[in-house]
């Protein structure tokens, strides 16, 4: 089975108004928020003018991943932008942005994040605060509310009004989500074991993830962790092992219950229980059928494999076309072991949802699907 590929054409698609909308956004406050030369300001802007109306072209710079990427877009150089993949073309900008800013070379940008004061200002802004500070109700759960908070928590990120909805726990509500619980997510775990955790921004969704991992070693249901990262940044707000280090330190240094687990995940980093892994393919304008061999025996290996959040959905299902309707189980058939995916819906994908929740779900308009007003815990 197979159906067309998402892609950013159209004007007014999600898309075409990520590439026209978005993006000119974000690049005037990343040269708001640092003083860029002009030969920065000029490169991004070449970037988006390209993006835009051009063609893809190759890369010109020298860092360490160059060549991956040349085979990755080898197929797609000469193309107008607009004709290749949504999921192709938003990963390419990602990179090209980078290297316009400065982060490969040997200037005084090089490895800095240029997304940095973003990611910065989201882990200590009031809605975070809010959220960390909810954790302290966790110990005056039973176990069964506490798992189900877990997995809120990991599947809404940073939104505090929806993450810890905890004065609802026991009634089993499920607010937002258009199918799968926390239930559903809990059962696929058995004898424990290496369970890998894909994860997807940082900030407050990072510090939310470590709350699943705390979970899910504390109650015995995992013997170990692998959170896999991206190895540069990307997609703006998009993990890394710095951000990894970043949230630890902002969580070690809170009072309460966030404290105690921010130290509970520190020391099992130093004895080794997790352990924090950066794949080069985490950054590939590729889905995750494509994966290396390297990368699928990791995954084959493990007890469960969580995939967090709206890109690493897209990676997995394929960012296509798909009726809302096709089972997530014939999505996932490529991968090698039990999955899980949290997420809340940013993008046009869906798949795994019954027929009367897509008519209801229409019925509203096809905002529903980009708005992130809705999520989803599917498993197989």
């Amino acid at each position: 089975m197979d159906a067309p590929l998402i892609t950013v054409e159209e004007p007014g698609s999600f898309g075409w108004r990520v590439f026209h909308e978005r993006h000119p956004v974000m690049i005037e406050r990343l040269c708001a928020a640092h003083p860029f030369g002009p030969d920065v300001r000029d490169g991004l802007a070449a970037l988006l003018e390209e993006s835009t109306r051009g063609v893809v072209t190759p890369l010109d710079d020298d860092a360490p991943d160059h060549d991956v990427w040349h085979a990755w877009i080898a197929d797609e150089i000469g193309k107008p932008w607009s004709q290749t993949s949504f999921l192709f073309a938003e990963s390419y900008f990602f990179r090209k942005l980078l290297a316009a800013t400065g982060f490969f070379s040997s200037g005084p940008w090089r490895g800095v994040d240029p997304f940095a004061p973003m990611k910065r200002a989201e882990l200590h802004n009031a809605a975070t605060a809010d959220t960390l500070k909810a954790l302290d109700a966790l110990p005056r759960l039973d176990d069964a509310e506490r798992d189900a908070a877990a997995v809120r928590a990991a599947v809404w990120g940073n939104q505090a009004d929806l993450a810890f909805q905890l004065s609802t726990d026991a009634s089993g509500t499920t607010s937002g989500l258009v199918t799968g619980s926390p239930e559903e997510f809990w059962a696929l775990f058995g004898e424990p074991g290496e369970v890998h955790l894909v994860a997807d921004n940082a900030a407050g969704e990072l510090a939310a993830d470590l709350v699943l991992v705390d979970r899910l070693l504390t109650t015995g249901r995992a013997e170990r962790i692998v959170l896999h990262v991206k190895p540069t940044p990307y997609y703006v707000s998009d993990a890394t092992p710095t951000d990894v280090l970043e949230v630890l330190h902002h969580l070690t240094g809170l009072p309460g219950e966030a404290g105690e687990i921010g130290r509970r995940v520190q020391d099992s980093l130093r004895e080794g229980r997790i352990a924090v892994r950066s794949h080069p393919f985490f950054c590939a304008p590729k889905e995750y059928a494509e994966m290396p061999g390297d990368l699928r025996a990791e995954f084959a290996a493990a007890s469960v494999t969580i995939f967090k959040g709206d890109l690493n959905y897209r990676r997995l299902v394929g960012d296509r076309h798909w009726p809302a309707t096709r089972p997530f189980a014939d999505a996932v058939a490529h991968f090698p072991g039990p999955v899980a995916a949290l997420r809340v819906l940013k993008s046009e994908v869906v798949v795994g949802l019954d027929a009367d929740t897509v008519s209801a779900l229409d019925a509203e308009g096809e905002a529903w699907r980009t708005r992130g007003s809705h999520a989803l815990v599917q498993t197989r």
